[in-house]
């Protein structure tokens, strides 16, 4: 017995950031072979430069600590359907984020230059005409609902999002844009991919999920794409929490 979903997305267009990888990539994937027109960021100067399959897709290069960069981007989008911001790092440019300037990179790259896109594209996910209105998704995480010390700016900043994500919905309800918030538990990619270098993070994480493992981009992917259907019209300011039960914990 299966029990499984599909999409429609046909003439929808989408922006997905960071999806040259991760989470990102499989969201834009399932965007793409569902029908919808997809936009992918990375931080390279050309899809090119990526191994990761980019076919199908607009690759756009955008740096989250430049603000020429994201405005550039927000500004050469007339219409949106759905803006899935999923870009972002821990550890920026491998600096402690104890520090206070290791704290103040994750926070621009994580909460500042997301927040800066989704302002500028305001117009665009207005002049939207998409049943159900245009979607806005904003990956937060569970290190903003418990404390992971290693990455206090990571936190701090996806505590922001959620924040920012309740704010817009209420404020922008008016204008038919709904917006909704991710937050993932330990998921498999190549971000986390440096814990299992290190066996005693993997158990400290392991412990706090009753599922006992990381999830798959594939168990997540298909709950962002449910939040830019019509079929979740009335949902709007929600936090979806993506974690093997670990918040329970």
């Amino acid at each position: 017995m299966t029990a499984t979903t599909s999409f429609d997305f046909t003439g929808t267009r989408a922006l997905v950031t960071g999806a040259t990888s991760g989470i990102g990539h499989a969201v834009a994937v399932l965007l793409r072979d569902a029908g919808a027109e997809v936009v992918v960021t990375g931080t390279r100067a050309a899809a090119t430069d990526y191994d990761t399959d980019l076919t199908g897709m607009t690759y756009r290069r955008l740096v989250l600590t430049d603000n020429a960069s994201i405005d550039s981007l927000a500004q050469s989008i007339s219409v949106l359907d759905i803006l899935v911001n999923n870009a972002g790092a821990n550890f920026p440019g491998g600096l402690d984020e104890s520090a206070p300037d290791g704290f103040a990179a994750s926070v621009a790259v994580n909460l500042t230059g997301p927040y800066r896109l989704t302002m500028g594209l305001r117009r665009a996910l207005r002049a939207s005409t998409a049943a159900g209105g245009a979607s806005v998704v904003n990956l937060a995480s569970m290190s903003a609902l418990r404390a992971v010390t290693l990455v206090p700016g990571y936190g701090a900043a996806k505590s922001g999002i959620i924040n920012v994500t309740r704010n817009l919905a209420v404020r922008w309800a008016r204008y038919g844009i709904r917006v909704n918030a991710v937050a993932p538990g330990t998921i498999d990619t190549p971000m986390t991919a440096p814990m299992h270098a290190a066996p005693q993070i993997v158990e400290t994480e392991l412990a706090h999920i009753p599922a006992g493992r990381m999830g798959t981009v594939a168990e997540l992917a298909p709950t962002i794409a449910f939040l830019c259907t019509e079929q979740s019209s009335y949902t709007s300011g929600a936090v979806f929490v993506v974690d093997g039960a670990s918040d329970c914990v």
